[in-house]
């Protein structure tokens, strides 16, 4: 029983599934593929976000980089991030995060990845219906970050 309850508060605060083992990993995964553009770009995650009074909590949210201020944090950020990604939960539908994506756009954010890990592919889109599919075994690119990532690892 608690564990329902675990479930029903994190989904109910983040808006979003509980993440799996695969979603986790992926994420972790993501993170440290980013890592060398940490120079150019604050990478987060779980951010909450306010975007225009709609909240969403992105998997991980791109930002320029700034210098992080210890003395004055931040619950929910109201700017939008250069980018978003969003990984796919076992509950979702793949309709779903697309319609997030398009909320994002509409909300400032430049860029949006959509990860489907059981394909092993990541969607980039550079505009509510304007994406390129990246598969497991290729180099992503995002041109609007002007980032290049290798798949290879983030899938394994």
């Amino acid at each position: 029983m608690a564990e329902t309850i675990a479930l029903l508060d994190y989904e109910t605060e983040r808006g979003k599934p509980m993440p799996s083992f695969n979603h986790s990993v992926i994420q972790s995964n993501l993170i440290m593929g980013l890592t060398p553009f940490r120079k150019k770009f604050r990478i987060t995650s779980e951010l909450n976000l306010e975007l225009a009074n709609w909240p969403s909590v992105p998997d991980l949210s791109i930002y320029p980089k700034r210098p992080l201020d210890l003395n004055n944090d931040t619950i929910a950020m109201s700017e939008p991030p250069l980018c978003v990604v969003e990984i796919i939960s076992p509950s979702q539908s793949l309709n779903e995060l697309v319609s997030k994506a398009r909320n994002y756009f509409k909300h400032g954010v430049q860029s949006c990845w959509i990860v489907l890990p059981p394909l092993g592919n990541i969607y980039v889109f550079t505009a509510p219906n304007v994406y390129q599919i990246f598969k497991s075994d290729e180099t992503l690119h995002d041109p609007i970050l002007d980032l290049s990532i290798s798949l290879k690892e983030v899938f394994e």
